[in-house]
């Protein structure tokens, strides 16, 4: 199945931004090689309308529960940009940031979350 209509799915840039934070620092482990590699051609793909990796090399590529979280994002694409919202959600909660060794010898390290917290009113 292709994936090049996944760009068109975002509220806009912002939200893809987000989307592809997530990817990058709470999935795309570089201590499992190949899934990273796949993971990284998805988030670029994300961003570019061309077709990099297709659904079946995702599936033939990544680990169950990887696997799992980028088919519910599919979906939430395809569906509406409040259930990206909430996929977002789900992954910062479910998953914490992923320990890079890029990050770690370059003494740089992403902190926070991909998507700040709507404003709360006052007391």
């Amino acid at each position: 199945m292709t994936l090049t209509d996944l760009p068109a799915g975002f509220r806009d840039e912002e939200q893809r931004g987000y989307v592809r934070r997530v990817i990058h620092d709470r999935l795309a482990d570089d201590r499992h090689q190949q899934e990273c590699r796949y993971l990284m051609r998805f988030w670029w793909q994300l961003g570019m309308p061309y077709r990099e990796v297709t659904l079946g090399r995702l599936r033939a590529n990544l680990g169950e529960g990887t696997l799992r979280l980028v088919e519910e994002l599919i979906d939430a694409v395809r569906t509406s940009p409040e259930t990206i919202d909430d996929w977002v959600d789900a992954v910062e909660g479910s998953r914490s940031i992923v320990r890079d060794r890029g990050f770690e010898e370059a003494r740089t390290w992403p902190g926070g979350k991909a998507r700040p917290a709507p404003d709360r009113p006052g007391p």
